[in-house]
């Protein structure tokens, strides 16, 4: 007669200290936290309850985001572009600010108008184009 035998779950216990040293190594960027489950054999849930438990810079409620090297150099990038343009545009804005003061100058000093003139007539052009 077999005896009705359940499969028991083996329930793995992880003493603090091992915890903290993973969290250590999380905090420090050595590893993320899915290189850390799969180097333990840890579910990234646990790991992120430990986190959250153990870390002195991620609290719960945060959203943690990890960023690889790409991702870093990549907003480099991305910041270097934007400084870049700010600065052409800053050159930019100099450029119309001396342009419109020499036309208020020609306009002051010389009676000439170099704005465009609203009032004036459309010109006739050189005739009606026929049609092919």
């Amino acid at each position: 007669m077999k005896a009705n035998l359940k499969k028991l779950r083996k329930r793995r216990v992880f003493a603090d200290e091992f915890k903290q040293s993973l969290v250590k190594e999380f905090d420090t960027g050595q590893f993320s936290v899915k290189e850390l489950s799969r180097l333990h054999g840890i579910a990234n849930s646990a790991i992120y309850r430990w986190i959250y438990k153990f870390s002195t810079f991620n609290q719960k409620g945060y959203r943690i985001i990890e960023m690889k090297e790409s991702s870093n150099k990549k907003l480099k990038d991305l910041e270097q572009k934007v400084k870049n343009l700010e600065q052409i545009v800053g050159k930019k804005q100099i450029m119309i600010d001396y342009l419109e003061k020499m036309m208020e100058i020609a306009k002051d000093e010389l009676d000439i108008d170099i704005k465009k003139n609203f009032n004036t007539s459309q010109s006739a052009g050189s005739g009606k184009t026929k049609k092919k």
